[in-house]
C-alpha cells in the first residue's frame, strides 16, 4: 500500500470549523480533555491516598517513599511513550493507540476506584502508565497532522489543544479533591467515568472531524520484520521476568535500586534514541542538522520539569503541611491548589496564543521562548522560598504566596510546553514522527527520574536551601540557553 502524502492527509481534515482551525481540532481538543481530567483528578490525590493513615483511608506509607512513589510514576507514565510512539509509527498508528491507550487508562483508574490494597495499587499503576504511553504523545502528533507545514495556525493551534489540557485539569481537582473528604476510591471511580467520556468523543467524531489523519502507519514494519520483533519482545519479557523473580528475593532489586534504575534509564534512552534518529539512513542531512537542535531544547525541558512536576510532590505536601487551608472558617482540600496552575493556563493561553500570531516573524525564537520558560521556573522556587525567610518553617504560610509560586511557573509553561509541541512536531524527521513526539515527552520522564531521588532531600529544615539551589540552577541555565539561542536556531533549517 503506497504511502498518503502530507497534502493527502491534510486536505482529508476540513480545514474551517473549530475557531478557525480545523475541525479535527474539536475531536483531539474535547479527547485530550476528558482524558486529563482523568489523569489530574487521580493525580491531584494520589500522594494524599499514600500517605494520608489507613485509619483516613489511605495506604499508610511515608512521605518521603510516597513523594519518590509520585515521582517515579510520573517518569513511567512518560517513559511508556516511547513504546507507545514507536507501536504507533511501526504497527497500528496514532489514531488506534490514542483509543487502545483509553482503555488502559480507564481500566486502571477503575482498579484504583476498587477499595482493596497495596496491590490494586500497583495493578493500576501499571495499566495507566501503558495506557498513558499509548494516548499522550500521540494524540499529539494527531494535532500536528491536521496542519499544512506552513500554517501560521499551527502554533495557535497547539495552544488553544494546551487550553483543553488544562480546562479538563482545572475542574477535576475541585471535583476529585472533595470527594477525597469521603472517600479516595469515590474520587478515583470519577477519574474513570472521565476516560470513559473522552473514548466515546473520539470513537463518534474521528471519522467526519480527522479524516485519515492518524491512521498511517508511518514506517511500517515489514511482514519478515514483524516476526523477528515478536521474537524479540517475547524474549525480553521473559527474560525480564525471570530476572525480577530473581532479584527481588535476592535483595538486589529494592525500592531504591529500581529509582535509581528508573533515573538513569530517563537519561539513557532518550540518548540512543537521538543517536539512532541522527544515525538513521532514513533521516536526510537537514533532519540531522535539526535533530541536533532539537537536544538544547530537550535538556532545558527536563530542567523546567523538574520544576513545574514538583507542584504534584513537594508543593503539594506544602499545601497539606505548610500552608493554612482554612479560608473563612472553611476547610479546603489541599488537592484545591492542583486546580490554580490549569486556571492559569486557561486564562492566559489564549493570550500567548494571540501575542504569538499577533508578534508573526517578530517573535522571540523558539530557543529564546525556552530561555524564558527556565527563567520563570527559576523564579517560581525563589518565591516559595521567602515565606521561610520572612516568617521561619513553623508557621502556617498564607495560600496566596504558593498561588504566587505557581502562577510564576505557568508563565515559563506558556513559554516552552506548548512551543515544544509545536517545535517537535517539526523538528521531527518524516520516519520517526510520533516517536520523536514520545522522546519530547521523555524529557519529563527524566525529569520526574531526578526528582525522585531530588525529593529526598526537602524538608522543613532544608526548605530555604531546597527552593533556592534549584531555582537558581534554573535561572543560570535560561541565560545560557539565550546565548546560545542563535546558533540553535541556525540548526533548525528554517524552522521558527
Amino acid at each position: 500500500m503506497s504511502q498518503l502524502t502530507k497534502k493527502q492527509i491534510v486536505d482529508s481534515v476540513p480545514q474551517k470549523g473549530f475557531f478557525g482551525h480545523p475541525k479535527g481540532l474539536f475531536t483531539l481538543f474535547f479527547t485530550e480533555f476528558w482524558e486529563r481530567f482523568s489523569y489530574y483528578g487521580m493525580r491531584a490525590i494520589l500522594v494524599f491516598y499514600m500517605y494520608y493513615e489507613v485509619s483516613n483511608g489511605g495506604l499508610g506509607l511515608d512521605k518521603t517513599v510516597a513523594l519518590s512513589i509520585m515521582s517515579i510514576y510520573g517518569s513511567l507514565v512518560y517513559m511508556s511513550g516511547i513504546i507507545g510512539g514507536w507501536l504507533a509509527d511501526r504497527i497500528f498508528g496514532t489514531s488506534k493507540a490514542v483509543f487502545y491507550g483509553g482503555i488502559f487508562i480507564m481500566f486502571g483508574h477503575i482498579a484504583l476506584a476498587i477499595p482493596g490494597n497495596i496491590t490494586m495499587f500497583f495493578i493500576s499503576m501499571v495499566l495507566i502508565v501503558i495506557g498513558t504511553g499509548l494516548l499522550k504523545p500521540n494524540v499529539s502528533s494527531v494535532v500536528g497532522d491536521i496542519y499544512p507545514e506552513t500554517d501560521n495556525r499551527r502554533d495557535a493551534g497547539f495552544s488553544i489543544f494546551y487550553m483543553g489540557i488544562n480546562l479538563g485539569a482545572f475542574i477535576s481537582p475541585l471535583i476529585v479533591g472533595e470527594l477525597m473528604k469521603t472517600s479516595f476510591h469515590l474520587g478515583f471511580g470519577v477519574a474513570a467515568v472521565g476516560m470513559f467520556i473522552g473514548l466515546v468523543v473520539f470513537v463518534v467524531t474521528k471519522k467526519k472531524n480527522l479524516g485519515l489523519a492518524g491512521t498511517q502507519v508511518a514506517n511500517p514494519l515489514a511482514p519478515d520484520e514483524k516476526k523477528k520483533i515478536y521474537s524479540i519482545f517475547g524474549m525480553a519479557l521473559v527474560a525480564l521476568a525471570i530476572l525480577i523473580a530473581i532479584a527481588i528475593p535476592k535483595g538486589w532489586l529494592t525500592f531504591d535500586s529500581f529509582i535509581a534504575i528508573v533515573g538513569i534509564l530517563g537519561f539513557l534512552i532518550p540518548t540512543i534514541y537521538f543517536v539512532v534518529m541522527y544515525r538513521s539512513p532514513k533521516t536526510t542531512e537537514v533532519e540531522q542538522s535539526r535533530i541536533i537542535a532539537f537536544i538544547p531544547l530537550f535538556l532545558a525541558s527536563v530542567m523546567f520539569w523538574a520544576i513545574a512536576e514538583q507542584g504534584s510532590t513537594i508543593l503539594a505536601l506544602y499545601a497539606d503541611t505548610r500552608t493554612d487551608l482554612n479560608i473563612f472558617g472553611y476547610q479546603i482540600s489541599p488537592a484545591f491548589f492542583q486546580s490554580f496552575n490549569p486556571l492559569f493556563i486557561i486564562t492566559l493561553a489564549p493570550v500567548f496564543a494571540w501575542l504569538w500570531v499577533k508578534l508573526g516573524d517578530r517573535q522571540p525564537s523558539i530557543p529564546q521562548k525556552f530561555s524564558l520558560g527556565l527563567l520563570f521556573a527559576g523564579l517560581s522556587f525563589i518565591v516559595i522560598l521567602l515565606p521561610a525567610y520572612f516568617g521561619g518553617t513553623d508557621t502556617l504560610v498564607n495560600p496566596l504566596w504558593l498561588i504566587l509560586s505557581i502562577f510564576m511557573v505557568v508563565l515559563g509553561e506558556l513559554c516552552l510546553s506548548p512551543v515544544g509541541l509545536s517545535a517537535t512536531t517539526k523538528l521531527a524527521p518524516a520516519a520517526f514522527s510520533a516517536q520523536t513526539m514520545s522522546l519530547w515527552f521523555l524529557s519529563n520522564a527524566a525529569a520526574q527520574g531526578l526528582n525522585a531521588q531530588l525529593v529526598k532531600f526537602y524538608s522543613s529544615e532544608t526548605e530555604m536551601m531546597y527552593f533556592g539551589i534549584i531555582g537558581g540552577i534554573a535561572i543560570v541555565l535560561s541565560m545560557i540557553v539565550f546565548g546560545l539561542s542563535p546558533i540553535i536556531q541556525r540548526y533548525m533549517k528554517g524552522v521558527r
